[in-house]
């Protein structure tokens, strides 16, 4: 068969698909085609879009985006091939480079790996990846990422080798892909992209200007994150909304987040050597403790001071003074939430036997509104897992994140802390800050907010309402997690770290993931039921760029 015969059949099959070939979607020269996974772009959904809604230049990226749908899928296996570890270093400055290759060849104009250096809290950061791709267009939207991702701390618990970004069936998912940063995040991250690539694709441009920052530091408390932002806030200049990575909920809905909680990160250490009793310099045998203080039993016990028997309160004076509540409107929105919670769906999606509370609605307001104080490790002495070996350790440390919401400060937790460590006897113990990350509010109620809505109505997500109040989860009743949305929101924060005025932010979407931090992390390829698959996540993200563009008419207009 002659070249140009060739072409003319592969160009026909395209059109006939209505897509066309474009190059993140083939195999580049000299290098292995894409592998046939078989993916089923709808899966076994019960859910789709109301195509009756979608203009025909987005029905044609849709489309684009079923029939190359191995290739994206392909494209998220290799960034879980490579590590991103930060809290080690592993493959970081690979990754880095890795994730500037991906906005050099969407076409962004600038991209660039920045070494932030060494932070204010001693410790060097991890790289920022910053790009800007011009197209022409009227709006500019930034997008975060973070590329980094949690170590693997037990091996044994992974049914598959959190590398290799295995497809596997998960009940009630036909295909799952298991992975370490499969849905945290760079999964929902990956449909973020594969959406952009599929637009350009078809169009040759996007409808919205992008301003793209990639942190390596999310899981180390955006510590280098927070020096980049202070050295260079004018490269933030000239957006006018952020979007967030998001997804559904196991029952299939939708929220609407954008602001935090806020968390500050401590290590606490014990040693003999501040004590002044037991081993001063190192290590010594076991035997010893018959006639030796122990500051391995001291730790214990200085921590046991610190919380309830259970293990589940504070008690620290004053943890909870300035703690803002609730409002009427979050606790709408937490209740409307928790109708559609099932605790055994989420405890198992979560990796739990079960929640500390058995009412959703309690659940719900604990996991993303309440404050805890949490130990996250601890080690000193004999490490090794199985066997003997009779140690006494001179030191002894643990991790622990406080989460926290407004008008409480990091700042002013660690004080307390300090102080309550000395009220109890422990006026030796060291406490070291490893980073804090402030609270943000955000309100739905924006442009953004309403092109995540229209999303949800076209991809016929069940969906909260839009909040014109500030909150710390925006429309989703809560936040449940932290992020440095301190650095971008327009919002009340906990702290102003830069001139940049902030912009308004929403994070919500399609597609789901689980087991975040955990073993067998996954992200939901084929989806079923009220859940999409990646295909679905990338259309939900394409429709939000249209909608933002104002390029996708109010509901009830006719569709030209």
């Amino acid at each position: 068969m002659t070249r140009f015969s060739l072409a003319l059949v592969v160009t026909l099959a395209l059109h006939a698909a209505c897509a066309r070939a474009t190059p993140d979607d083939q195999a580049t020269p000299g290098t292995a085609p894409t592998p046939n996974l078989g993916v089923r772009p709808a899966g076994d959904e019960e859910i789709q879009p109301d195509m009756g809604q979608v203009p025909p230049d987005l029905q044609k990226v849709y489309a684009h985006i079923d029939t190359n749908i191995d290739a994206h899928v392909h494209n998220l296996q290799k960034w879980i091939q490579q590590p991103s570890i930060s809290n080690s270093g592993e493959g970081i400055p690979e990754s880095a480079e890795m994730v500037k290759g991906f906005f050099d060849e969407l076409g962004c104009q600038q991209s660039q790996v920045y070494d932030v250096g060494v932070t204010e809290y001693g410790t060097p950061g991890n790289p920022v990846v910053y790009a800007k791709c011009d197209e022409g267009a009227e709006k500019t939207l930034m997008i975060y990422w973070m590329y980094d991702t949690m170590p693997i701390t037990q091996p044994d618990a992974w049914h598959n080798p959190p590398f290799e970004a295995r497809l596997v069936e998960q009940a009630p998912f036909k295909k799952v892909l298991i992975g370490r940063g499969a849905t945290n995040s760079k999964g929902p991250q990956m449909a973020q992209l594969n959406a952009f690539r599929a637009i350009k694709a078809v169009h040759g441009k996007l409808p919205v200007n992008l301003i793209i920052v990639a942190e390596g530091d999310e899981e180390r408390m955006d510590i280098g994150l927070r020096k980049w932002v202070k050295d260079h806030p004018e490269l933030l200049e000239g957006a006018d909304a952020m979007y967030l990575f998001g997804g559904q909920s196991q029952s299939g809905g939708g929220g609407y987040g954008g602001g935090s909680e806020g968390c500050v990160y401590v290590e606490l250490t014990t040693s003999g050597k501040s004590w002044g009793r037991g081993p001063t310099d190192s290590d010594i045998h076991g035997s010893n403790k018959r006639s030796v203080d122990s500051p391995a039993w001291r730790h214990m016990k200085m921590l046991a001071s610190l919380v309830s028997d259970d293990g589940n309160t504070p008690l620290i004076d004053g943890f909870y003074e300035n703690m803002q509540p609730l409002s009427a409107e979050e606790t709408a929105s937490l209740k409307t939430a928790a109708a559609n919670v099932d605790l055994e769906i989420a405890a198992t999606n979560v990796g739990v036997a079960r929640f500390i509370a058995d009412d959703p609605f309690t659940m719900l307001r604990m996991q993303r509104h309440g404050t805890s104080f949490n130990i996250d490790g601890i080690w000193g002495g004999n490490m090794y897992a199985g066997g003997a070996g009779a140690i006494l350790p001179n030191k002894i440390t643990s991790k622990h994140n406080f989460r926290y919401v407004p008008n409480m400060t990091g700042p002013g937790i660690v004080k307390k802390l300090r102080a309550q460590l000395d009220k109890n006897g422990y006026a030796d113990v060291e406490i070291k800050v490893i980073g804090d990350v402030p609270w943000a509010k955000m309100k739905s109620a924006t442009p953004i907010g309403e092109a995540m809505k229209r999303t949800y109505e076209i991809m016929n997500i069940p969906h909260g309402q839009l909040r014109a109040d500030w909150g710390i989860g925006g429309g989703g009743g809560g936040a449940g997690g932290y992020w440095p949305a301190y650095m971008f929101g327009d919002g009340e924060i906990g702290e102003r770290i830069s001139p940049f005025k902030g912009v308004p932010i929403v994070s919500g979407g399609a597609g789901l993931g689980g087991r975040a931090h955990a073993a067998n992390e996954y992200y939901v390829i084929e989806g079923a039921g009220k859940v999409y698959g990646m295909a679905g996540a990338e259309k939900a993200v394409a429709t939000l760029l249209y909608a933002f563009a104002g390029r996708i008419p109010a509901k009830g207009a006719a569709t030209p």
